[in-house]
């Protein structure tokens, strides 16, 4: 190349091409004044962009060095200088020896969880020293991660990075990223916080174990509107990384987990042996990284959701009772702390303007090999109220329990059993042995987390075959909340149940119970996402 053997600010000789994007091109040069190895990365000139449009892109690198300059990490690559190369900007960093995640996972590519949770845990390492500096990536994934020889994760590319009290040198509505890896609170137009990185990082975290990101569809439209609405997919390979990666990619930045509490989660994973115990494993590392709240009790007739459903092996009610047990001898009731994610409530309008800023080119996508290219553009968008339900979609009708209060979607074909009280309603689909229990505890606790525990303790001493996925502390429609999910073994086959509880103290706490055959829980699980994306009260 003709670039190569050229000689930048008369002392970085530019040696070997090693990466090239969208918006520069990366070189391995050496630093002939100090004589060591480093990285080059160089702006491409943009003739299509106005001299207004040149000075947006030039500022943004310099900040990305600027940015980057004000973390000092191991995990995060280090900037030696910054300077212009015939009126383009370069960053002069260190030369870390290796590929990069996105190289490694190129065609499908894949990593054992266990390899996947420790180079999580260096990127995560790298996220926690950036927003504690004060700054946000906004730009994490595959192909922004290298795996030096040595075992090393660095971090690194934070081109559109945003430091705390500075301009986002964007236009109104304009969003800036991969697609694949956007949190969905960004594509709302939504000013960025520490936990939309998160969202990226379990996006990558998905795409390390799974072969493919989380949500990509054929366009890039279509991507950015199942990133905004779509359930997630269930995983197939992802082990013990399931319950954390399912928890980042909420669609509430709210309820994501913390970077201390992804780390704890990571680190376990990590260092997970062969036939580790239920104690050593992500799953549980959750209950423990944030304050647990659920509670569970066993009754002698069956097990019973904290909703208060007592189930049967074909999945009927017995009875109720809200504190009653969930576990018990001949029952075969299904529970297990749900992954932590809640479906984010989107109007029909706010969707439609997602969708259309995609079309027009809202999103300036940078390659990351097989990305969907890049756009630039500009456009804006109305944001939903909270109180806003999304539509019904297909399949389903809303219910309003005047008896509860509360106003949910129900599957077609799904029947009530029996008539609804102010304590508990329950439906069940065709088979019977799929059932949805909407439940009511008052007064309400501090937190569902305590009335979840409760029941848990005795379910433990009395149910052995009951084993703890997850139990988690969140909040919901301003409500404090907690979700917890869980499978036992009944007489005929293996259940697995998701219990999300929400509610304030001194008032009414709800509780959204599904249950199904575990064989079958890919198949039913998205009924409990779509209903409490459509709960309301009142």
């Amino acid at each position: 190349m003709s670039d190569e053997g050229r000689l930048i600010a008369g002392r970085y000789r530019l040696i070997e091409r090693i990466g090239r994007g969208g918006m520069g091109t990366v070189w391995r040069a050496e630093d002939e004044v100090l004589g060591r190895e480093i990285a080059l990365k160089r702006l491409h000139a943009q003739q299509h962009l106005s001299e207004d449009e040149l000075a947006t892109v030039y500022e943004r690198t310099r900040r990305e060095a600027r940015s980057a300059a004000r973390i000092t990490h191991p995990n995060v690559v280090v900037v030696h200088d910054v300077l212009d190369d015939e009126g383009l900007p370069c960053i002069v960093m260190e030369y870390v020896h290796g590929t990069t995640l996105g190289a490694l996972l190129k065609g499908g590519g894949a990593l054992p969880p266990g390899e996947a949770a420790r180079v999580g845990l260096g990127m995560v390492a790298a996220l926690r020293a950036a927003h504690a500096a004060g700054v946000l990536h906004r730009d994490v994934k595959p192909g922004n991660v290298l795996l030096g020889g040595n075992g090393r994760v660095v971090l690194t590319d934070f081109g559109i990075a945003m430091a705390t009290g500075t301009s986002t040198l964007t236009k109104t509505g304009e969003i800036i990223g991969s697609i694949d890896y956007i949190a969905p609170e960004r594509m709302r137009g939504h000013r960025p916080g520490p936990t939309a990185d998160l969202w990226a990082l379990g996006a990558t975290l998905f795409q390390s174990v799974e072969g493919r990101p989380p949500f990509r569809r054929a366009t890039a439209m279509e991507t950015a509107y199942a990133i905004a609405v779509d359930p997630l997919a269930p995983m197939k390979q992802a082990g013990p990384l399931e319950p954390l990666i399912e928890m980042l990619l909420a669609k509430d930045p709210d309820e994501r987990p913390s970077a201390e509490e992804t780390e704890r989660a990571l680190r376990v994973a990590a260092s997970e042996a062969p036939g580790a115990t239920a104690g050593g494993t992500a799953e549980v590392a959750w209950a423990s990284a944030a304050p647990s709240r659920a509670t569970a009790t066993v009754a002698a007739t069956g097990p019973t959701t904290s909703a208060g459903a007592t189930l049967t092996d074909s999945g009927s009610v017995l009875g109720s009772m809200s504190s009653a047990p969930i576990g018990g001898g001949s029952g075969d009731g299904t529970g297990r702390p749900r992954r932590k994610r809640r479906p984010l409530l989107w109007s029909a309008a706010a969707v439609a303007l997602a969708a259309a800023a995609v079309a027009g080119g809202l999103y300036a996508m940078s390659a990351d090999g097989g990305g969907h290219g890049s756009k630039g553009g500009s456009a804006t968008a109305t944001t939903p109220t909270a109180s806003e339900p999304p539509p019904v979609p297909a399949g389903f009708r809303l219910v309003r329990e005047k008896a509860l209060g509360a106003t949910f979607p129900v599957p077609d074909g799904w029947k009530r059993d029996g008539k609804a009280s102010s304590e508990q309603v329950t439906y069940t689909d065709p088979s019977g042995l799929v059932g949805l229990t909407i439940g009511t505890v008052n007064p309400a606790g501090a937190n569902p987390e305590s009335h979840f525990q409760n029941i848990e303790a005795n379910t433990k001493r009395n149910y052995p075959t009951y084993r703890n996925l997850r139990m988690q502390r969140t909040t919901f429609q301003g409500k404090p909340a907690a979700v917890w999910e869980f499978t036992f073994q009944g007489q005929v086959r293996a259940f697995r149940a998701i219990d999300f509880g929400f509610g304030e103290e001194g008032g009414t706490e709800y509780d959204i119970y599904l249950s199904a055959p575990e064989a079958q829980w890919d198949t039913h699980r998205p009924v409990f996402d779509t209903v409490k994306s459509g709960f309301r009260v009142g």
